[in-house]
């Protein structure tokens, strides 16, 4: 048998068009588990899944007012949440790869100088483009992908919430990457931002 929702959900829906930050938090508290369950299911990755998580319900918040267009939220959630999930298995694929090409580069060029040369452009390059963020990018970029602490984690030393950690951290790859295709197309440059990506 169906569960059935303990409210009414054009009126959540409607609440959170129009700000209401506590039935944003019941509907999360209603469906984040069923997000993360699939998530896992699809990514096999609970650090993905998590992620997942919170890009979907960031994503919600972020386009509020359209949800009083949306008929059916269940069905509305799937398809965001399998997006989403899709999303991050390519990244994860993309990934994989460059750092394949990488480790079939590395054994093609034997010359240790030759490679310290490369590391420490490429460094100079990722360095530039992180001094170009903004103070509070820079900061949650460090705590996460230079001391690699979880969103939660980096959220309690700065005081500010898990979300706005998410959304300082997808601003600064943007950056990132954009500062990296202007500086040039060197591969070692792309898989190497990736790996700290």
């Amino acid at each position: 048998m169906k569960a059935v929702p303990l409210f009414d959900e054009a009126e959540l829906l409607q609440q959170i068009a129009e700000g209401n930050q506590r039935a944003f938090t019941v509907l999360f508290r209603q469906y984040s588990g069923k997000v993360y369950s699939f998530a896992l299911k699809l990514t096999r990755s609970e650090e993905l899944a998590e992620e997942v998580v919170q890009e979907v319900f960031l994503r919600i918040w972020l386009n509020r007012e359209t949800l009083t267009e949306v008929q059916q939220f269940g069905a509305y959630l799937n398809r965001m949440n399998r997006n989403h999930c899709l999303n991050a298995i390519k990244r994860l694929a993309q990934e994989s790869r460059i750092t394949g090409e990488l480790s079939r580069q590395n054994t093609e060029y034997s010359h240790e100088t030759e490679d310290r040369i490369s590391y420490r452009s490429t460094q100079a390059v990722l360095d530039e483009a992180i001094g170009k963020l903004s103070p509070q990018q820079q900061k949650v970029y460090r705590l996460c992908h230079v001391e690699g602490l979880k969103y939660e984690e980096a959220a309690s030393q700065l005081n500010i919430s898990p979300g706005t950690v998410h959304t300082h951290m997808k601003l600064a790859l943007k950056a990132i990457r954009m500062h990296l295709d202007k500086a040039g197309g060197v591969i070692l440059v792309l898989s190497l931002i990736d790996r700290y990506l």
